[in-house]
């Protein structure tokens, strides 16, 4: 089985910001794999959905914590399905790449990620795939009310390919 989670924050004042394109790849996932609704596990602190069924099994979650507290979703699920973090592929934002640009990457540090921090603080490993999605930075705006900032119409235009091709990256 694997898992693949998206990063974000929950609550719909959180839609459409940069912070949670990790929710949008999932959302993206559902619709292109005509996958039923997320629905929410509280013990497991996420909104999950599932594809396929033995080892092409795929677990499909958005955590319901907040961005900087990820790990306890992660961890509550990888312990929960008996997957390891081999197994997982954590969708996250990166300001330090330009918009629309897609970076996939098999282990590696968190970057400045306080998600990924947290993620591999509660895993005791840095060993899980990662793709991030660059949503740019305007260095003119303090980063966290940059990353917790809306997308304006056009970033969407170019976010959008981005969205598609981390989804098209994490389910092949």
């Amino acid at each position: 089985m694997k898992l693949i989670i998206g990063l974000g924050n929950p609550g719909k004042e959180y839609v459409w910001t940069r912070h949670n394109v990790g929710f949008m790849v999932i959302d993206q996932i559902v619709k292109d794999l005509k996958l039923s609704k997320l629905k929410l596990e509280e013990k497991r602190k996420a909104e999950i959905t599932t594809s396929g069924n033995g080892r092409d099994k795929i677990l499909l979650a958005k955590p319901q914590t907040f961005m900087n507290v990820s790990g306890e979703a992660v961890g509550a699920l990888l312990r929960f399905y008996k997957i390891r973090p081999q197994n997982l592929i954590v969708i996250v934002d990166d300001v330090n790449l330009e918009l629309g640009d897609v970076r996939v990457r098999e282990k590696g540090s968190a970057g400045g990620h306080n998600g990924l921090k947290s993620i591999i603080e509660t895993l005791g490993t840095n060993e899980f795939k990662r793709i991030r999605i660059g949503v740019g930075w305007d260095k003119r705006i303090p980063m966290d009310k940059y990353v917790l900032g809306k997308f304006k119409v056009g970033e969407r235009r170019l976010i959008a390919p981005a969205i598609k091709k981390a989804a098209t990256l994490a389910t092949s």
